[in-house]
């Protein structure tokens, strides 16, 4: 049989439906719970209703009433048994489940949301819990979608919005005004689809934002005379580097930095930091498609992962010094490695095998390990095939 904390435990469960009717103005009330099996021991039976007496309505005032049958027990005659817990209205319905002050707030952000931004009602009836949860940002939290709504694209910082909120509010809260701006704002004024696949709150909603960055080196003169370049070595946003056009030309990226700062000067040629897995920036790069792409990291399982990742965006990629031989000449440098093997599906079989080997043996070769001598010998033969 139902107790009184059981019942609170029920009418809590049933508070975002009772939201959502109070927005919609629908009838909730009155609210009706079965009772539940009756003991079988009157002792038992006796307690429970004598618990439920005690917390009534009729006993204190508010909260939940009971309706009662008429049964016939052999043992006891004819006994009064609760058969239902009715709440009939709002105001018992709140103080039962102590929400008073809570809903009545409620009501208030509600008023603000509706008077401010009339587009977020689809939202609010959604989404009746998080008007609460958010209860005394939600002055803040409006300035912020009436900006966005008659300016959808910025192009700033965060920090240069001339909304009149604190410096760090939007940064603390992109959660919650995500959901809001999606839900006011015309979908062909998002940004979340795009080819990039970035969807970072800056991104989406057309601000500014720390990007990658891109670090490359020009190894031919002739190129950097050709490009207007004023140093060999420059380091630039990943959007500024995607509106470069070097297409045509080759690009060796590296794993790591030192060996990116050794690599040796070649006709028509950049050397790109990869910085490891932050290759993935590179896939918004339109025109390097249509370029020459060397790929140089570690013999482990990361570095052919990041190869494999790579392969995915440019699927012209080939490696170089990831093979066996080299594996071999400096196998004084294996050490040991604990990295857990996965299923890379962009590797050919030669660099497949390394892979295995590597994983099985759990082995790992890092590329700083290869002699520069070695290494311009390799990057030689690869770049003359190639041309």
């Amino acid at each position: 049989m139902i107790d009184p904390t059981q019942i609170r435990q029920k009418l809590n469960r049933r508070y975002a439906a009772f939201l959502k009717a109070w927005l919609r103005e629908e009838q909730f009330f009155p609210l009706s719970l079965p009772v539940g099996t009756l003991p079988k021991d009157y002792l038992a039976l006796r307690d429970g209703v004598h618990q439920l007496q005690n917390q009534a309505h009729e006993t204190i005032g508010y909260g939940y009433g009971i309706k009662w049958e008429t049964r016939y027990l052999r043992k006891y005659g004819e006994q009064s048994l609760p058969q239902r817990i009715v709440i009939e209205g709002e105001k018992d319905y709140l103080k039962l489940i102590s929400k008073v002050k809570e809903f009545a707030q409620f009501k208030t952000s509600v008023a603000l949301i509706r008077a401010e931004v009339p587009a977020l009602e689809t939202w609010l009836q959604l989404k009746p819990l998080q008007v609460i949860e958010y209860g005394d940002r939600w002055p803040d939290l409006l300035k912020v979608c009436q900006y966005f709504q008659t300016h959808p694209t910025p192009h700033c910082y965060i920090r240069e919005l001339p909304i009149a909120v604190h410096t760090k509010f939007i940064e603390h809260n992109k959660g919650i005004l995500r959901s809001l701006l999606e839900a006011i704002l015309p979908p062909e004024q998002l940004f979340v689809n795009s080819e990039s696949g970035e969807t970072s709150f800056e991104h989406c909603f057309g601000l500014k934002y720390s990007e990658p960055l891109i670090r490359f080196r020009c190894l031919d003169p002739a190129i950097q005379q050709q490009k207007n370049l004023p140093v060999t070595d420059l380091t630039t946003p990943i959007s500024e580097f995607a509106g470069l056009n070097f297409q045509g030309c080759g690009w060796i990226i590296t794993e790591n930095l030192m060996n990116f700062l050794t690599v040796p000067p070649f006709s028509n040629t950049f050397a790109l930091f990869g910085k490891g897995y932050a290759v993935q920036a590179l896939k918004s790069v339109d025109w390097l498609h249509h370029c020459p792409i060397w790929y140089w990291g570690d013999l482990d399982v990361d570095g052919f992962k990041i190869l494999s990742q790579l392969r995915a965006y440019f699927p012209q990629t080939q490696s170089v010094m990831m093979d066996s031989t080299t594996l071999e000449v400096f196998s004084e440098f294996i050490v040991a490695d604990q990295k857990v093997m996965a299923t890379l599906d962009n590797l050919t079989a030669a660099e497949a095998a390394v892979y295995q080997h590597l994983c099985q043996h759990q082995q790992r070769l890092e590329q700083e390990h290869i002699s520069q001598v070695y290494a311009d010998k390799q990057l030689q033969q690869v770049l003359r095939g190639a041309a």
